[in-house]
Order: structure tokens, then sequence, then C-alpha cells
């Protein structure tokens, strides 16, 4: 056998080893989480790879004794208020930076830059004294409106790249066939415009879904707790419930993955278009 085979057959053998190893190290930790949740003896499962039976006794926990029921319903809220009002809002302020020139408006899109590099670590204390002034602390709404303005700067930016690269000329077009800008925006712009506003819907539902340290921080009573925060209750001072911990997980984690798999494509071409032109 030459070199030249032994190069081609490493290469063909060291891709699809590498792809595996790939997948392995990426999907072990999702199928650890689910096969403790399905453990019956989580707690002393150590590092057995295979779990010693299959369960459901602890996702009957996390409802029953947790109440994981309340804090995704409140999760669901949260995030679906996000993404109607983070839409709505981003889109808008897109149309107007990318298609109508004001003063002042390069300074805006530098400032909404600035807003996306801060740390959320470093906002938590002027929110809350924020909403302490408002009385929406331990507040759905409050917190809807929280994660609303984190969610606005990427979304802005995003979607003015997008609607950056939308013709005017097509819209010139629906205004000689008589159309007025509503009808315009709704029938020629929307449309258009429509994947990179899934994308950035998709990024402020994972924002909302997922964010633990504003949650926690904001709410008082357990009650309005989100799902985020909910999985903190089965952590104790001197242990730690693995199985609760992994099930709430679990319940956490499956429905973001299905609603990402289901809307993957329009992500992609999404992402594509709206960074096309700056």
């Amino acid at each position: 056998m030459t070199a030249r085979h032994r190069t081609t057959l490493a290469r063909r053998v060291g891709l699809p080893v590498a792809v595996v190893a790939l997948l392995v190290f990426t999907l072990f930790p999702v199928y650890w989480m689910v096969s403790t949740a399905l453990d019956p003896k989580a707690l002393t499962r150590g590092s057995d790879v295979l779990p010693s039976g299959l369960s459901l006794e602890h996702f009957e926990f996390v409802f029953d004794k947790g109440d994981f029921g309340t804090y995704l319903l409140n999760s669901a809220l949260v995030g679906l208020a996000t993404i109607v009002a983070a839409g709505v809002l981003s889109l808008f302020a897109a149309i107007a930076v990318a298609r109508f020139k004001f003063r002042f408006r390069t300074s805006v899109l530098i400032m909404i830059l600035i807003v996306q590099m801060v740390p959320l670590e470093a906002l938590v204390i002027p929110l809350f004294i924020q909403m302490r002034d408002y009385d929406m602390l331990n507040s759905l709404l409050g917190l809807s409106i929280v994660y609303i303005a984190l969610s606005l700067p990427f979304a802005i930016w995003t979607l003015r790249g997008f609607v950056a690269t939308v013709p005017k000329e097509v819209e010139e077009a629906a205004y000689i066939d008589g159309a007025s800008w509503p009808r315009m925006f709704w029938s020629v712009l929307l449309p258009l415009v429509a994947p990179g506003l899934v994308a950035t819907s998709i990024f402020a539902f994972i924002t909302a879904w997922n964010e633990f340290v504003f949650a926690y921080t904001f709410m008082k009573s357990s009650d309005k707790y989100t799902a985020a925060v909910g999985i903190y209750q089965f952590f104790g001072e001197n242990s730690t419930s693995w199985g609760p911990v992994m099930a709430s997980s679990t319940l956490v984690t499956v429905p973001v993955m299905i609603f990402f798999v289901i809307v993957h494509r329009k992500l992609g071409s999404g992402l594509a278009a709206g960074a096309v032109k700056g």
C-alpha cells in the first residue's frame, strides 16, 4: 500500500470516527440527564453508564411534591409574552433604523451594540431597583418586561440586517399599485422578513425560558417561580436529589429541543439572510 493510499484510507476512516466522537461528546450529557431521571436509584447510581431500571417516579414527584407544573406554566406565559412583544417592537425598530434616515441614527445602532455587550449580572441590581420602584417585583408581567428588554438589542440588530436586504423597489411597487403603508407592510414586507422574525423569536424564547438570575431575584413567592428556578428547590444544603433534578431538567429541556427541531430550517435561513447586508 502506497503512502497516498494510506493517507486516503486514513481520511475516510478518520472523518466518521471524528463525527461519532463528536456526537458521543455532545449527546452523552443529554443521555445521562434522561437516564438518571428514569433511574429509580438515581441517588446511588454513581458512575454506572446504564441505569438500574426505568421508572417515572421522579417525574411524578416533581409534579406532585415539587409543583413543577405551575413553574412550567409560568415559564410558558413569560416566554410567550417575550416572543410576542419583543418580536413586534424589534421589527418596527428594525424597519425604522433600516429604512429611515434620522439624526443620531448611527449612535442608536452603536448603543444597541453596547447594551448587548453588558453582562447580565451587572444589570441585576439596577433592574431590581427599577422594578421595585414600579411595584412590579414578584410579578410575571414585570419579569416579562425585563426579558423583553434583554431580547431587544439582539433582535433589533438581527432584523435590521434582514430588513435591509429587502429592495426598496418592492415597497415602491406596492405603493404604485395603490397600497397604503399598513397594507404594504402586511402583504409585502412582513412575509419577506418572516424567517428573520422567527429566528429572533426563538432566541427571545430561549432567553426567557432558561434564564435563572432575574427570575430568582425578582420573585418572592414560590408560586411565581419559573421552571429554571423550580429546579433549584431540589438542591439541598448537604445533599442533592439527583432524580428530581434530572427529571425537572428533562422537562425544561425537551420542549426547547422539540421546538428547535421543528423550526431549525427557518432559523438557519433567517440568520443567513439577516447577515447578508448590514
